[in-house]
């Protein structure tokens, strides 16, 4: 190998080492930061960013690392040499490569996020909507049927808009299948739209510090085919005017 620090064959290798390290530092990652099952379209999209970061990630890691142990080992000096170091002035087109090509990246990713942000959050025609309360510490379900269930069961494959409000401290709505996460602020709604695409059961979690039983903050969640989903909702309708009966009867005999 040359001993010249400007030679171009030092470039050629080391490149070629830096995608090798690159290649194996992505997998490491993702053998080492496994993600959640995909059960929303959201997370499809949300995934698809996710990569692009973890690649960003291990190319500049391997790019800074092969680059140091490389001049490390090739250039180290000698026992037996006690000449001095080759004298070479900066180089302005690497300067201005190291500089425009993060810019750009930055630029990329920017409008690569907010697109992603945006598909995520869009409105859509035919929404099931459910009003979502989340206080301390638990979760209650509204459904536009009229009646409230401390589940959330969605149908697969319909677009839902989980409006959420609390009546005390910031909480925050978060399946880690669905990827998307949203804060429910006091005095104001705001919205998580989720279209569930693999039927499952999974765990709503507070994703918010907000006291003491923060952590038993826990709700079961349910993706179901719309036949399972249409008669879930005839059962709860039905046992709600059950309930509504029995009160009216008793109210009567008093």
């Amino acid at each position: 190998m040359p001993k010249s620090a400007t030679d171009k064959r030092h470039f050629i290798v080391v490149g070629a080492l830096v995608a090798i390290a690159t290649a194996l530092m992505y997998l490491l990652l993702d053998a080492a930061l496994p993600l959640p099952v995909q059960a929303s379209l959201e997370a499809l999209t949300v995934d698809e960013l996710i990569g692009w970061h973890m690649f960003i990630i291990a190319f500049l890691f391997s790019l800074i690392v092969v680059f140091t142990l490389y001049s490390i080992v090739v250039f180290r000096k000698r026992s037996d040499d006690d000449s001095e170091g080759e004298h070479f002035e900066g180089n302005s087109t690497l300067e201005i490569v190291w500089t425009v090509l993060p810019l750009i990246l930055v630029v990329v990713f920017s409008f690569y996020g907010i697109n992603t942000l945006t598909t995520v959050t869009k409105a859509e025609p035919d929404e099931l909507p459910i009003k979502v309360v989340g206080r301390q510490w638990s979760w209650t379900f509204e459904y536009e049927e009229g009646f409230i269930s401390p589940e959330l069961v969605m149908p697969l494959n319909q677009r839902v808009r989980l409006e959420m409000t609390s009546p005390d401290v910031i909480h925050s709505f978060w399946v880690p299948e669905m990827r998307v996460k949203q804060d429910l602020v006091p005095g104001q709604e705001t919205v998580l739209r989720i279209t569930p695409i693999l039927v499952g059961e999974y765990k709503l979690r507070c994703a918010e510090m907000c006291g003491m039983n923060h952590w038993s903050m826990l709700a079961p969640v349910r993706v179901v085919e719309q036949a399972e989903y249409d008669q879930w909702i005839a059962e709860q309708v039905a046992a709600q005017a059950d309930t509504l009966a029995q009160a009216d009867d008793t109210q009567a005999t008093e």
